[in-house]
């Protein structure tokens, strides 16, 4: 079967290659620059703990050492300490916060060593075509030529040559929010720690305060982002220079302290949502499919899990044939998600930036609006949370042995430590990505047996003649523990670190059902009888002509 075309060498296209390369699945990746990356020291990002994991299970790159994993959060009002976020202290997962040319180049490198995944250079993409079983991309530039594919993802970012190729539209707001940008080499006294800034007060009231974000780098370095007030006033050089020397001035309380300058640029967030996701073979992901940034939000997060769905979808239908409800929940599932965190940004930046209104109002607003803020930047609430996919078409319904557990259906699952079943002790997450179905069951003290003594006993053998049975590969894990999960439960968990169902005990007619609906399983069914009833009918027909050309014939 041909490759799966991906169209953007970004870390979203390099991500799924590499997904699906795990999976067996071949992949020819079109870029059209160079092959490199030019190291932007102001050009960042924010991972929260799944999509840090991701990547570096990926690349086997420890993200850390090259990044700054924050020690704590500090959000202040003029001068006013309004909350703070200790993240060892709260035992919470510290954000990572690292220069995406790290990342794309861990990617590269980790995908030089792959054998199923080509990487085509200089190969700009100016033409797309579409038949029942493939697909066939036309590349231009020095190395033009025609590619054959079984599938192609766009992630070719927001001017998209896929998307416009398929006549999608993508509307949205246009400039919703503008920040200049520093990345400088300084001493401040929150090391280790994010400041997010509001209405300091050095500068003069009115939306021109704005607010300032600082962001720390490896070896002293930090990322400034200053909001810029509405408008498309130019940002030079000479502006933003007074702008990092009056706030340097303002955080140290004294004249402006030595820094270095090493990288600079001005930041615009567009908040955009394609209209479709799908056409046929053809898929968006990243910033091809969404625009979101504003109010701390981070769109590189919901491109990495964009092609952390897609990935294992488009590899069950490359190995097993057509799976189009399978195929189709890629849209339903990701773009509710992200078009919910765009509507939570939309909604609350009128009240944060609008500089009145509930403000002067409500009691305690602004305390609120700073909490909103927070959400945002630390990958909390509406604002910044991950989406789960409770509403999704692949969730099971009507299985009596459902039970509830810490973590939702359609929710990112705990990482917990598991036993694999050579023996090893794995972390859940670890086991993630390579194309197969957990079915983790909750055993207490297995962790201390060996697993020898186990795993003939109790309910084990039925369990793991059920998991034989599954309608797809699945991985049987056994944890000690799981949050809110009683012994003897079972929890169906999908390639993408997603729970299915908790069941109560070992329940193989349930577990197969849900098993089935995680595979798109009633809409495939329909999906085979519709297609039976067309080869029914098609032979009918064709007997029925038959017969009469026959007695024509005779006649």
């Amino acid at each position: 079967m041909d490759p799966v075309i991906i169209v953007g060498a970004g870390p979203v296209g390099l991500t799924l290659a590499l997904l699906l390369a795990r999976q067996n699945v071949p992949a020819v990746v079109l870029d059209e620059g160079p092959g490199k990356d030019e190291p932007r020291p102001a050009r960042t990002v924010v991972l929260r703990e799944d999509t840090a994991a991701l990547l570096e299970r990926l690349t086997g790159v420890a993200l850390g050492e090259h990044g700054v994993r924050w020690a704590g959060w500090r959000s202040l009002r003029r001068k006013q300490v309004v909350s703070e976020v200790a993240f060892d202290a709260a035992g919470l997962a510290a954000p990572l916060h690292i220069a995406q040319y790290v990342i794309t180049n861990a990617l590269r490198a980790a995908l030089a060593d792959e054998p199923l995944v080509k990487v085509a250079v200089d190969s700009r993409l100016d033409a797309v075509e579409q038949e029942r079983f493939g697909v066939t991309a036309h590349t231009r530039g020095p190395k033009g030529t025609w590619w054959r594919g079984s599938y192609l993802v766009g992630c070719d970012g927001p001017r998209s040559t896929v998307r416009k190729l398929q006549d999608i539209r993508f509307p949205g707001r246009t400039a919703v929010e503008r920040h200049a940008v520093a990345a400088l080499r300084a001493e401040l006294p929150w090391e280790g720690q994010t400041l997010l800034h509001r209405m300091p007060p050095w500068r003069s009231s009115g939306p021109s305060a704005g607010e300032v974000t600082a962001r720390p780098l490896p070896d002293g370095v930090w990322r400034l982002d200053w909001l810029l007030p509405p408008g498309k006033d130019l940002v030079t050089p000479e502006l933003l220079v007074a702008r990092i020397r009056e706030t340097l001035a303002g955080w140290t309380d004294s004249a402006t302290p030595t820094y270095e300058l090493l990288d600079t640029g001005v930041h615009t967030v567009h908040h955009r949502l394609a209209r479709r996701w799908r056409a046929g073979r053809v898929f968006l992901a990243g910033d091809a499919a969404h625009l979101l940034g504003a109010l701390g939000t981070q769109g590189l997060e919901e491109g990495l899990r964009d092609a952390d769905n897609l990935a294992w979808k488009l590899a069950t239908a490359w190995h097993h044939g057509p799976y189009e409800a399978l195929l189709d929940s890629y849209q339903t599932e990701r773009r509710a998600v992200v078009a919910a965190r765009l509507r939570a940004a939309d909604q609350a930046l009128p009240v944060l930036r609008g500089g009145g209104g509930l403000r002067n109002i409500v009691p305690g607003a602004t305390r609120g609006h700073d909490t909103l803020l927070a959400d945002g930047h630390l990958g909390r609430g509406p604002l910044g949370a991950s989406g789960t996919y409770a509403d999704s078409p692949l969730a099971p319904r009507h299985l009596e042995a459902v039970i509830p557990v810490g973590t939702e259906p359609g929710a990112p699952v705990t990482d917990v430590r598991v036993t694999a079943e050579d023996g090893s002790f794995v972390q859940l997450r670890d086991r993630l990505g390579r194309g197969a179905l957990l079915v983790v069951l909750i055993a207490p003290g297995t962790g201390v047996w060996d697993r020898k003594h186990w795993v003939s006993a109790g309910v084990m053998p039925r369990l793991a003649a059920a998991v034989t049975a599954l309608p797809h590969p699945a991985e049987l894990l056994v944890a000690e523990s799981y949050p809110g999960a009683p012994a003897h439960s079972v929890l169906l968990v999908r390639p993408d670190g997603h729970l299915v169902t908790a069941l109560s005990g070992v329940r193989p007619a349930d577990l197969y059902a849900a098993a089935e609906a995680a595979l798109g399983g009633a809409a495939r069914e329909q999906q085979h009888r519709e297609e039976r009833r067309e080869t029914t009918a098609t032979t009918a027909t064709t007997a029925s002509a038959t017969t009469a050309e026959a007695g024509s014939a005779a006649r």
